[in-house]
């Protein structure tokens, strides 16, 4: 699933591009790829919309409209989000399309159909009609402090990587940059969050900045689907300090890379650089 950096780079992306131009028509070719309103509600009140600002919060995508109103998606496991020419030959993943003014059109593919479109109408928040949206916890790159951190793991006995997947508590982490952070933090995923002192917290504040930033830098990862709004892939991946690096050597120490499943997710680590620790009698 594109997780932060992948998301945040293709809002940016948009961003530069979709600001002014106006939505001729929309066609679903796909209707459980929206949301909300119905496929049919959504054609018709989406169109003649200008684009405002493009951003992100957590893993969504949002676009403010004119008049009020605004444009979110969801990419989930597959879903892409392109700024394409309208005359480019269409393939069978296409669900959504957006036709805008200047002969180009903002298209949504999606192979897997877990991804999501919402129209928000005027005078609606977009956390009533994406509810989620507003259960989301704070937003990493917002400087996050070990003081935030500290609240959000406060009497958690989770282990830490489930907590930093947890988007209630943090907003758009998910399973590759919670494992290059926990390395970099040279702490153990399986570590319950609660336990992390201060100094740890502080140095997994930064550590998450500072790997999310990088990836962006990167246009994030592509492992299989993940492409930009111009079909680019990343390549944060290719310059990962564990995940997807099993049994091979450690950057740092040399030692082989383990994977363990926590919570139905797997997690790459270096038992050598991140110890895990005993817990504590009482």
């Amino acid at each position: 699933m594109p997780e932060l950096p992948e998301v945040e780079t293709i809002a940016r992306g948009l961003d530069r591009k979709l600001p002014g131009l106006k939505i001729v028509k929309a066609k679903v070719l796909r209707k459980d790829s929206i949301e909300s309103p119905s496929p049919a509600q959504f054609c018709r009140q989406i169109e003649g919309h200008r684009f405002g600002n493009v951003y992100r919060r957590g893993k969504y995508l949002l676009a403010n409209l004119s008049d009020n109103a605004a444009f979110v998606c969801h990419l989930r496991m597959s879903g892409r989000l392109l700024f394409i020419d309208q005359d480019v030959p269409l393939n069978k993943f296409v669900r959504v399309r957006i036709f805008l003014e200047n002969g180009k059109e903002l298209r949504f593919e999606d192979m897997r159909v877990f991804g999501r479109l919402w129209y928000v109408p005027r005078g609606r928040a977009v956390e009533e009609i994406v509810t989620t949206i507003g259960e989301l916890g704070v937003e990493p790159l917002a400087g996050l402090t070990g003081k935030q951190l500290a609240l959000a793991f406060k009497g958690k006995k989770q282990p830490v990587k489930s907590a930093l997947l947890d988007q209630r508590l943090i907003a758009g982490i998910g399973n590759i940059y919670a494992d290059e952070s926990l390395f970099l933090s040279r702490i153990h995923p399986l570590t319950q969050a609660g336990a992390l002192k201060g100094d740890e917290l502080e140095i997994l504040s930064a550590r998450i900045q500072e790997v999310l930033s990088r990836a962006i830098k990167s246009g994030g990862s592509t492992l299989r689907d993940y492409v930009d709004s111009d079909g680019v892939n990343g390549n944060y991946q290719d310059r990962a300090m564990v995940y997807g690096r099993k049994g091979e050597p450690c950057r740092v120490c040399g030692s082989e890379i383990e994977v363990t499943k926590i919570g139905g997710r797997s997690s790459h680590y270096c038992s050598q650089c991140q110890i895990k620790k005993r817990a504590r009698r009482r």
